[in-house]
């Protein structure tokens, strides 16, 4: 059996081309199941809520969000009364790119 470590990004230690996005969409499919739990909310209900159809609303609760965008699962936590803010920190050197981060609380 090989063990390797992990770079933290199951998508990025499996070699997906969208590692960084899907990591993201995974951290916001959790925030908003844990939104859903926390106020008892049916997946009819959060359809209601969302504008998400109930079908896409399973889906992203069992993890399936390809087909959503970041922008609409942040669209979907403000309509379930997150707030939701985007920080966009200091200049890097030229030669090095930034990254995307989520920070949930």
């Amino acid at each position: 059996m090989i063990i390797e470590d992990s770079t933290g990004n199951v998508y990025d230690d499996i070699h997906s081309h969208d590692a960084e996005e899907m990591l993201i969409k995974a951290q916001l499919a959790a925030k908003i199941g844990e939104v859903i739990k926390h106020r008892r909310l049916t997946q009819t209900k959060v359809s209601e809520l969302t504008g998400l159809p109930q079908p896409k609303v399973s889906a992203l609760l069992k993890g399936q969000f390809r087909g959503i965008s970041e922008s609409k699962m942040l669209d979907c936590l403000a309509r379930l009364g997150r707030d939701v803010r985007i920080v966009v920190g200091p200049a890097r050197p030229r030669s090095t790119p930034g990254h995307v981060q989520l920070e949930v609380s």
